[in-house]
């Protein structure tokens, strides 16, 4: 793979081999992955009030979804049962994953477990994680002296 480094190109070796690795894996075993820092993907936004992490995890299970907070970390781990297909047939392209996965993420603010909700729909896993409220920004009054 080249890689452009401001005007100049360059070859990284280790990169390359990299996507070497994952080509002979998904032909080995006839899946493509991806890593497993990188999945489930997450789209994680915050304001005053919580943070708003949104994950696509498809063809699962919400029985098979477990979520954790501890302080300010949020960790999501999961199985995804194989697509078995019927007798006669075999596998012409298989590209989604199956197995175990688990993505750990750190947030911007300790929030509130026990306030936390999430919803799946169509494939997406919302989660709202209220701000816990030691954490939520107080204002203080500032009084005029003697």
């Amino acid at each position: 793979m080249i890689m452009q480094t401001g005007k100049n190109w360059r070859w990284d070796p280790w990169r390359e081999m990299e996507r070497f690795r994952r080509e002979v894996d998904s032909l080995v075993t006839g899946t493509r992955r991806l890593p497993a820092a990188n999945f489930p993907p997450m789209n994680v936004f915050s304001g005053d009030e919580d943070v708003i992490i949104t994950s696509e995890i498809p063809g699962i299970d919400p029985a098979d979804i477990e979520l954790t907070v501890t302080g300010d970390t949020l960790t999501i781990k999961g199985t995804r049962k194989p697509q078995e297909v019927r007798e006669g047939e075999k596998w012409h392209r298989r590209e989604r994953g199956s197995g175990s996965f688990y993505r750990s993420v750190q947030l911007p603010y300790n929030v509130d477990g026990n306030k936390v909700q999430a919803d799946y729909a169509k494939g997406v896993l919302t989660i709202v994680l209220p701000r816990s409220e030691a954490e939520r920004p107080r204002k203080i009054s500032v009084t005029k002296g003697n």
